[in-house]
């Protein structure tokens, strides 16, 4: 196999055409075959083969940087750069999903979000101007889909200020991000595409016009030199151009031969160029290009014949939101739905059906996504954005300025929210809890099994006057967590006896984690500790009935699926201070670090969120109170 004598990029150098068109299809062949096994980004990556092999031809990695925005595409480029191994893709121990600089030098943006690559290219080219490296080069890689975000604009905007400054910029157009790409710039890309081109109007002019005797060269010459306005007619690539970009394309980006000859010509170019690559999203794997919803743009473990999946999938937190969204549609006519080029994902696909003209697609548009929430609500309506919890971040000052200020009855729907593991760092939800926390009015709900989720939805988008925030976790919903009482608006989940007079622990839980925590409170029943578990539901604000409760306990403890800096459990704090309540509290809750990739459990294992783990920490905290601290407190609790 040819793909198995490939270490490094410049072992591309010595194939012959046909052998690198047989090294596209051994690629194909491998990523069909090692993805099934794990799961992962498989229809981005069968669609920039030809792409990433051009690419490792035509620049010299890692002395140039290749750049891929948000990255779940760079399967092909780790194959080329040396690793081969994908057994452990995205399990722990095993390669990234992403980029990842601690695996090689080739790789320099780290597992992201979406739309950021063209800022970190038009840093490197400044890097390289300042330092005199005039032969080094970068070249960066983004999607049809991401160039909807708004980041990509404003650093284009940097860009093309700089006409003398070397960088390639290759659009990546597969007519998709997850799903079909949406908006104005996805229409002018399809013109793009679809026009038979400037370039071979012009070839056919010039030669009818050579022939026409005395006038024909002038009158060339003049039309050549109109070529702008000309162009914008026949082939409207203008709008690249009136940035001051150069332009090169539409290219077949299945085209080896082609994709080099104009990555070389923009190489050459002394300023930044625009390379427009069309490529099949999915290409070489039928049930990939028969799935009409993403071309398989992610996937679990699969039969790689059929491309149906292993297992079949448990009930998931998002398709129970999407049932809900449905059901709340038919019974409210002002609901509306909004995503960020992610319908499907987060589970708004069937809203999307039953109610066509109330959904939109703002692209990968988070900021924007969020203050034309605000001005639908000011319109009339009730706006439901659902988001994964780590995009949310991007749009936090829309959240702040343009939704809380005004008071503007909008809900967030926060999928992927606390540890979601395989994809890395970047996609954890770790940081909504915090950072909404500082939103005045804000009202943030966790709620903790599928029948909670429908209820604090409604109870969600019944609120006019302010944002509020429904966050879930990834994956399978748990069985239900039934209450066995009420105090203020917190589900009581577990009472001590009624000869207890005061508790030992309040153990306030939060969200998707009640069967951790109930757990918890049956380990500590077995030392002695006598628990109280609730369920606040609403984490913020924080309930008025949480102070009093905790003044009848000896110890408070929180347990959150979210970063520690800042979230529930320093804003349950914050509540007993302000009350005069001075019962010590322990807060368990995610470290503030970027975690490693890994699967959710492991993670959670890694940072001590586990049952066992908390309990024994309570556990040596209850036993200091009582002055018979054990320096090993563990072992009683295993």
């Amino acid at each position: 196999m040819l793909l198995t004598r490939i270490k490094g990029p410049r072992d591309l150098d010595r194939l012959s055409q046909e052998e690198l068109d047989q090294l596209a299809a051994e690629i194909r062949s491998f990523l069909v075959d090692a993805v099934s096994k794990t799961g992962g980004h498989l229809g981005p990556n069968l669609g920039v083969v030809e792409l990433t092999i051009a690419l490792h031809r035509v620049f010299d990695s890692p002395k140039d940087k290749v750049l891929f925005d948000t990255g779940h595409q760079a399967y092909v480029h780790k194959l080329l750069t040396g690793r081969q191994d994908f057994a452990g893709l995205r399990s722990k121990g095993g390669l990234s999903g992403y980029p990842s600089r601690a695996e090689s030098d080739h790789d320099v943006i780290e597992n992201s979000h979406a739309s950021t690559v063209l800022g970190w290219a038009d840093g490197l080219a400044k890097a390289n101007e300042v330092l005199g490296r005039e032969d080094h080069h970068v070249a960066a890689v983004i999607g049809d889909g991401a160039l909807t975000g708004g980041m990509a604009w404003e650093a284009l905007n940097n860009i093309a200020a700089a006409k003398d400054r070397p960088l390639v910029i290759v659009v990546n157009d597969n007519e998709r991000s997850y799903g079909p790409t949406i908006g104005g710039l996805a229409n002018h890309l399809a013109t793009l595409r679809t026009t038979d081109g400037y370039e071979r109007f012009l070839a056919r002019g010039k030669e009818l016009l050579e022939r026409t005797p005395v006038v024909g060269k002038p009158l060339f010459e003049t039309l050549h030199g109109a070529k702008k306005g000309l162009k914008d007619f026949i082939a409207p690539q203008g709008m690249f151009e009136d940035l001051g970009l150069k332009y090169i394309g539409p290219i077949d980006g299945h085209d080896i031969e082609a994709l080099e000859s104009a990555l070389q010509r923009a190489k050459r170019f002394s300023g930044p160029v625009i390379v427009h690559c069309l490529t099949q999203k999915g290409r070489g794997y039928t049930p990939a290009l028969e799935h009409e919803a993403d071309r398989f743009h992610a996937v679990g473990v699969i039969h790689p014949d059929t491309g149906l999946p292993v297992k079949t999938a448990a009930a998931s937190w998002t398709s129970v939101f999407a049932d809900e969204m449905v059901k709340i549609g038919h019974e409210r006519p002002d609901i509306v739905g909004i995503t960020a080029a992610m319908l499907h994902p987060v589970g708004l696909n069937k809203f999307a059906e039953a109610f066509p003209d109330r959904i939109y697609d703002v692209g990968i548009a988070e900021q924007h996504g969020a203050t034309s929430a605000a001005g639908l609500a000011t319109g009339g309506v009730h706006p439901v954005f659902a988001v994964y919890a780590t995009f949310l971040n991007r749009a936090f000052d829309q959240v702040l300025m343009d939704v809380a200020l005004h008071k503007c009855g909008v809900t967030f729907v926060l999928d992927r929210a606390g540890v979601t593991g395989d994809d890395g760092a970047s996609h954890n939800g770790m940081w909504d809890m915090s950072i909404l926390q500082v939103v005045p009015g804000l009202r943030l709900a966790a709620p903790r099994d599928a029948e909670q989720l429908r209820a604090q939805l409604r109870e969600a988008v019944e609120v006019k006057d302010a944002p509020t925030v429904v966050r879930y976790s990834k994956g399978v919903v748990g069985p239900a967590v039934p209450a066995v009482g009420k105090i203020g608006g917190m589900d009581v989940l577990r009472a001590p006896g009624a000869e207890v007079t005061r508790p030992d622990v309040l153990l306030v839980s939060v969200g998707a984690l009640a069967p951790m925590c109930l757990e918890i409170a049956d380990l500590l029943d077995k030392q002695g500790i006598s628990t109280t578990v609730v369920d606040p539901r609403w984490v913020k604000p924080v309930d008025e009935a949480l102070a009093p409760l905790a003044e009848r306990h000896r110890v408070v403890v929180t347990v959150e699926d979210n970063g520690r800096t800042g979230g529930v459990g320093s804003a349950v704090a914050q509540a007993l201070r302000d009350a005069g309540v001075d019962v010590p509290l322990r807060d368990f809750g995610i470290p503030q670090r970027f975690l490693d990739h890994a699967l959710r459990k492991e993670i959670m294992a890694e940072i001590g969120l586990t049952a066992p783990d908390i309990a024994r920490q309570v556990t040596g905290l209850v036993a200091k109170l009582d002055g018979r601290y054990d320096s090993e407190p563990a072992a009683a609790v295993d």
